[in-house]
């Protein structure tokens, strides 16, 4: 068994792995956003990833600050993770036709970044915790706050606006096939 100094190097250096798979994430949503809010047609969508846009730059900002805290160089590391979630959205934003069941898929996709992007801050807050770097954890709680109010806005706009007009084009599409 690893002593505790030993288990705390570990969770250090899980610490600055996680943090780099932070950064390549928040940069590949920020390239990848531009299309996908190119390819939505709600405006209130539009402009919810849109202000997502620009929490997204500022959270590039803060992990920047969290690496410097922490004395590292800020470096991306590719996260699989995200890259597969991305991949997806693409895939299911590309698969449907422009309108309300695509934003839905949209929202779909924009939320399970979001929850991964939650379960992300969530363990890195905890990690700097642990270790004492309470000021990184702070910024890093700050990130983890905006990506639950993220949630909870895409939410909202789904239940009362996107997936309503997704179901009711599909049953007007259903009574013209009759």
């Amino acid at each position: 068994m690893k002593n505790s100094s030993q288990n705390e190097t570990g969770l250090r250096e899980l610490l600055e792995d996680q943090l780099k798979d932070a950064y390549w994430a928040e940069k590949a949503i920020s390239k990848a956003m531009p299309d996908i809010v190119e390819k939505a047609s709600s405006q209130e969508l539009i402009d919810a990833l849109n202000e997502h846009m620009d929490i997204t730059l500022q959270q590039i900002s803060r992990l920047e600050n969290v690496f410097e805290i922490l004395e590292l160089r800020a470096e991306a590391e590719k996260c699989q993770g995200m890259e597969g979630i991305l991949e997806e959205a693409e895939d299911i934003i590309d698969e449907l036709d422009e309108g309300p069941v695509r934003d839905a898929g949209i929202i779909a996709a924009a939320q399970k970044v979001e929850h991964y992007e939650i379960a992300t801050y969530g363990t890195l807050r905890s990690f700097a915790n642990i270790l004492g770097e309470f000021e990184a954890a702070s910024l890093l709680e700050e990130t983890l706050e905006e990506e639950k109010e993220t949630d909870l806005k895409l939410t909202d706009l789904a239940e009362s606006i996107i997936n309503i007009e997704a179901a009711n084009e599909e049953s007007s599409s259903r009574s013209r096939q009759f």
